[in-house]
């Protein structure tokens, strides 16, 4: 049998920590893509799998969504949590989202949210998009010379967008922000609700018990929204079960809101770290596009997704079993120098920019379009109308293995 590969700076990927330092992460990653590209992992907690560094076997692993599936293991999470939601699944009472998923479902149930997230949609939505960036930056302005960004603005502007195209009530967003930073915090000791498995299930129940109720409500009352077109929703004839419907909010609501958060800001740390770059677009506003991103290229709110061989394989020459998790990640696809001139820099010109922040295949991320305009509408409103502004204390990432960047960014500042 020929030796598995094992480089210990792969260990990096199962510690949550780990990505609240950047420099040791990307030093980690630079050396894998380098030395082990495809490396074993074996860490304490976990159960084992094969991290994947490289941009190009990323890609090709997303093209053989038949040999690499979703299903068993679709994001790195601790054994404990992996044999609970396995066997919550079976019973057909767990989480079952679009990231659990393979085809032919998983092209049936994407089907469900896909009108609603192409450009007619996009187009209707983006008034709405530019009414929200004019407030939320109005309101830096009004709140100025200081204030924590993210907490303030970032997680913020995004949840309305997200929760307007749901068509849930203002009064309710306080609660899915809390719950939405419970769910994909709960490596952070900040966010999560507890520290057990027990406790993340519990989130989870809170988000189901709510949209039980909403389905209920848009059964009964349809209404011309995301909401109804899920609650309505039929597969081959069939409407689909409380726990599938639930699921289907849950990721729309939750990853739709903290991804384009974690984008946001860390898309403007990047501008204040780099301040020949915010000068450059402000003196040139048709760069935004390729602006933003460069931001998503940089700060790649999904880290990684898991896919397991279902057929005896190999990547890049190394064997890969049948049964073995492959971990893709995307923090490293997206700093690789074989795709990426100067990798390390912050080029808001960048083109092209083959980033893999929103995955690839099949399971290409169905909000991209969303996120994107999302981004644009506020830093189009925002960059114009700085004055002069630098950090007023240190940003804090947030500890994940799966979602998340800054949850601290305190800034100070001068806008027009």
């Amino acid at each position: 049998m020929t030796p598995r590969i094992m480089d210990k700076a792969a260990r990096v990927l199962a510690s949550p920590l780990g990505y609240t330092d950047e420099q040791r992460m990307h030093e980690s990653l630079a050396h894998l893509r380098a030395h082990a590209p495809v490396s074993w992992v074996e860490a304490e907690g976990y159960r084992p799998f094969w991290a994947i560094t490289k941009h190009a076997d990323i890609m090709d692993i997303e093209r053989q969504n038949d040999l690499f599936t979703n299903d068993p293991r679709p994001l790195l999470a601790i054994a404990e949590a992996d044999d609970v939601l396995r066997a919550q699944m079976e019973a057909g009472i767990g989480l079952r989202t679009l990231i659990h998923m393979d085809d032919p479902l998983h092209r049936d149930m994407r089907k469900i949210g896909a009108d609603w997230f192409r450009p007619k949609a996009m187009r209707a939505l983006k008034t709405r998009c530019d009414e929200l960036a004019k407030i939320y930056v109005d309101k830096m302005l009004e709140r100025g010379p200081e204030l924590d960004f993210v907490q303030e603005i970032a997680v913020n502007f995004p949840l309305y967008i997200i929760l307007s195209l749901l068509g849930l009530p203002e009064s309710d967003f306080p609660r899915m922000l809390k719950l939405t930073q419970e769910m994909f915090g709960g490596d952070d000791e900040e966010f999560q609700r507890g520290g057990k498995t027990d406790d993340m299930l519990a989130v989870l129940l809170d988000f189901f018990n709510y949209f039980n109720a909403l389905t209920a409500s848009r059964r009964e009352h349809p209404t011309e929204d995301l909401s109804s077109a899920i609650a309505n929703a039929t597969i081959n004839g069939e409407p689909l079960s409380d726990m599938d419907t639930a699921s289907y909010y849950v990721i729309v609501a939750s990853a739709g809101h903290d991804t384009t958060s974690a984008g946001i800001a860390g898309g403007l740390l990047e501008l204040i770290r780099n301040p020949g770059e915010l000068q450059r677009l402000q003196n040139d506003p048709s760069l935004m596009g390729t602006a933003v991103e460069e931001m998503i290229r940089c700060i790649v709110p999904v880290k990684e997704f898991m896919r397991t061989a279902q057929a005896d394989t190999e990547v890049r020459g190394v064997p890969i079993a049948e049964g073995e998790a492959v971990l893709l990640s995307y923090v490293s696809a997206n700093r690789d120098e074989e795709v990426f001139a100067d990798p390390m820099r912050f080029d808001v010109g960048r083109d092209p920019n083959k980033h893999l922040s929103f995955g690839y295949g099949v399971h290409f991320c169905l909000g991209a379009a969303l996120a994107r305009m999302e981004m644009n509408s506020f830093f189009t409103e925002l960059v114009p109308r700085i004055k002069s502004i630098e950090l007023a204390g240190e940003p804090e990432l947030m500890a994940t293995t799966f979602v998340g960047g800054l949850k601290r960014l305190p800034i100070r500042y001068s806008l027009k």
